[in-house]
């Protein structure tokens, strides 16, 4: 039986907060040790360390950042979508009441997936960065671009002139790297993605990497640049930083209630969503 878990919410949403506090009186009611906060707020460790289940209420981004909170615990994730897209998160909040008995008795499956390790060298000791979506070196200044000299596995890929470099997971495929022209990759995979962004003069193409491929970046830029990390956590730095970046020792793990289905059919429904939303114009 469920005996501990924490419930983060969106921080700026209160609907999510609401709900949050609902769910949190319902699982309290069951004999649940549980913490109910802001996925940005203070928590303590003791928490996030012995939490059988983490649920997350909000959209993806609040899924990131729990999926961050979590390292290096085991606890899975139960997202909950609050946003438009969910592309991370499982559940709507009426299927979450409907499954409460399931979880009471942990009775889910649990799909793991990669995450990415990112080492910061910038003239001190190196800091160690993990993420489920993506690793990005960008310019720090509108209309400067950087120069990136990379190497795969010790062997000089090209020095790219360029916005920005993506070292997405199979999970940030669909984010960042998609947009800048990346392919997309089933979720389950092992491998990482490296996409340039607006690249001048050199090679514009996606590399799908190896599983335990390195990738190790030279910065130059008279202006510095910033190392993002699954775009949340942003740290500027200057021209001669190193980062180095490969698949993580960490994984995330996401509670699933429904059966396997197919990735694709997903991914099309949610890009359709997408597209024909009244945001982009379109009934």
């Amino acid at each position: 039986m469920l005996s501990r878990a924490i419930i983060l919410h969106h921080p700026h949403a209160e609907v999510a907060a609401a709900f949050a506090r609902q769910l949190g009186m319902e699982l309290t009611r069951r004999g649940v040790d549980l913490f109910v906060g802001d996925v940005w707020g203070e928590i303590e460790h003791r928490y996030i360390a012995e939490a059988e289940l983490a649920i997350c209420i909000g959209g993806d981004g609040t899924v990131l950042r729990a999926a961050r909170l979590l390292t290096p615990y085991h606890a899975p994730i139960l997202g909950v979508n609050m946003g438009r897209l969910g592309f991370l998160t499982d559940m709507s909040p009426r299927d979450c009441f409907t499954h409460v008995e399931r979880m009471m008795a942990m009775d889910w499956r649990v799909e793991e997936r990669l995450m990415v390790r990112g080492e910061v060298s910038d003239g001190g000791a190196p800091v160690v960065y993990h993420g489920l979506n993506d690793f990005v070196v960008s310019r720090r200044s509108p209309g400067r671009p950087i120069y990136v000299d990379v190497r795969v596995d010790n062997a000089r890929l090209a020095l790219y002139r360029c916005d920005g470099i993506i070292v997405a997971t199979p999970t940030g495929s669909t984010g960042y790297s998609l947009s800048a022209g990346g392919p997309i990759l089933a979720p389950t995979e092992q491998q990482l993605v490296m996409t340039p962004v607006s690249a001048h003069l050199s090679l514009g193409r996606s590399l799908v990497l190896q599983p335990d491929s390195v990738v190790e970046m030279s910065i130059t830029s008279d202006y510095g640049a910033i190392v993002s990390v699954d775009g949340q956590e942003d740290l500027p730095v200057n021209s001669d930083c190193r980062v180095s970046v490969c698949v993580s020792e960490y994984t995330t793990r996401f509670v699933r209630f429904r059966e396997a289905s197919s990735f694709y059919t997903e991914l099309a429904e949610k890009l359709e969503f997408q597209m024909s939303s009244p945001i982009n114009g379109r009934a």
